[in-house]
């Protein structure tokens, strides 16, 4: 490891490209201290410590704390991430998108184009709605956040964050053309990852006063170690289809008649379901907790929706299944996979070439994914479980036997949770966890194109990415 960390600055094209991906990273970092003007920061920190569990604390999340201090990159990515979910759903049920995806680079910049355009446009949507919100928003003591509120402040909210959307969106691109490359994930992963240092000085001072016991804080480390492990593994994992090719003679060479493999990862999407479902639910939530002082449905509605609900913990698994299903066949088409394949002479051993072999993946691939859909539901369920539990009262029926049950046999950590702060969420562990191997995948391709060994030292087996 240490010597493939020298390898990389012995390469003068490779140091360069990691030193200015660290300087953008930097500039980044510095723009998350310059508030927006017109708000009082310091008043917002009860109003966000309250609110992390719905769409606030996503955004939050993804801004890297920017949205809970109003900065001018308080929007973060996430606009940028909206717009290009948006393109790709697009691409599939729009003929003109899906003929520009097919035309290589042309198409492909001119999609990114229209990614740009989306995003100034969601910025500008989402940055009204915050300004607004701030506004009407009061806290104890009929204390306003926006110090002079009216359409100044609002032009002045939509103009501050619009730019910092677009300009986080420009050195995200600078990243990817110039640095190492994942540019957008890179960003995230840094939003994510700068709040790390803090919050292990305050498990240590937990400790330290006694507030977290020892034997607690190593149970921790070790969960979340065996967590970096389990995604590790997942998200290495792949089903391999054996491919023989026939000879062609043309002229007096000969082609094909190797046998190699398709490659089935299984977990094709990322965790862009877990991201999908996330915002689908705390949308509601969010709505739900606006108007639950004005009425008691709306208020039964958002405690259902809590961390640790029956109703939450369902529609989250749904939304994380359905979701993982549908972005693997966005971006995984069996029928041209298979047409391709038969277009060069390929085939399936046992499996007819054509619609058979479509369907053959087809089966192949839902059954994979479904494991790697409760794989992605799992991780990130399990920081809800170690915070609050998993709440069975509210079960029809069955629910309050259910949980005297529990209560009576000492079991009642399942529905009350372990305490344990902890930092990392579902989400945002998948997040880090899989930019950082691809980030080392690519450095590594880097060094053994230039006939360095790679992290995994030579004849090793080479990191793979999640894509």
């Amino acid at each position: 490891m240490l010597q493939s960390l020298k390898n990389i600055w012995d390469v003068p094209d490779l140091r360069k490209r990691v030193l200015f991906t660290l300087g953008i990273l930097a500039v980044y970092r510095l723009g998350s201290h310059v508030p927006t003007p017109g708000i009082n920061a310091a008043a917002l920190v009860d109003f966000f410590e309250q609110n992390r569990s719905n769409w606030f604390g996503l955004v939050d999340m993804f801004s890297g704390g920017n949205l809970a201090n109003v900065t001018i990159f308080a929007l973060g990515i996430m606009p940028y991430i909206s717009a290009s979910i948006i393109l790709q759903l697009l691409t599939v049920v729009v003929p003109t998108l899906e003929r520009l995806s097919k035309e290589g680079e042309l198409g492909r910049r001119k999609i990114t184009q229209y990614t740009r355009y989306g995003t100034i446009g969601l910025s500008i949507v989402q940055s009204l709605g915050i300004a607004i919100y701030l506004e009407r928003l009061t806290l104890s003591g009929d204390f306003s956040i926006v110090e002079t509120p009216g359409w100044a402040f609002r032009l002045m909210c939509v103009l501050t964050l619009t730019t910092g959307t677009a300009f986080i969106m420009w050195l995200g691109e600078q990243i990817t053309e110039r640095g190492i490359g994942n540019g957008m994930s890179l960003i995230i992963f840094a939003g994510i990852i700068v709040g790390f240092p803090s919050g292990l000085f305050d498990s240590l001072r937990r400790v330290s006063t006694g507030e977290l016991g020892l034997i607690t804080a190593v149970f921790l480390v070790v969960m979340m170690l065996a967590v970096i492990a389990v995604i590790v593994f997942v998200e290495r994992g792949q089903r391999r289809i054996t491919v023989q090719y026939a000879k062609r003679v043309v002229g007096r060479r000969v082609y094909g008649g190797q046998s190699t493999h398709l490659p089935l990862r299984v977990n094709t999407s990322g965790v862009i379901p877990v991201i999908f479902a996330s915002s689908i639910i705390a949308f509601p939530q969010t709505i739900a907790s606006f108007f639950e002082a004005q009425s008691p449905w709306m208020q039964s509605v958002a405690d259902q929706l809590r961390w640790g609900m029956p109703l939450y913990n369902v529609l989250y698994v749904s939304f994380i299944i359905f979701f993982c299903y549908f972005y693997t066949a966005i971006v995984f088409n069996p029928d041209d996979v298979a047409e391709n394949m038969r277009k060069y002479g390929g085939f399936v051993p046992g499996i007819r070439p054509g619609k058979k072999t479509a369907e053959y993946l087809d089966h192949i691939l839902g059954r994979i994914t479904f494991g790697g859909a409760l794989y992605l539901a799992a991780i990130a369920l399990l920081p809800e479980f170690l915070i609050t539990g998993f709440k069975v009262a509210p079960i029809p029926v069955v629910g309050p036997g259910l949980d005297l049950f529990l209560t009576e046999n000492g079991l009642a950590w399942i529905t009350e949770g372990l305490g344990l702060n902890f930092y990392f969420g579902g989400t945002s562990l998948l997040i880090v966890v899989g930019v950082a191997m691809d980030t080392v995948s690519q450095v590594e391709a880097q060094l053994v194109m230039r006939h360095y060994d790679g992290f995994t030292g030579r004849g090793g087996r080479r990191v793979r990415g999640r894509r």
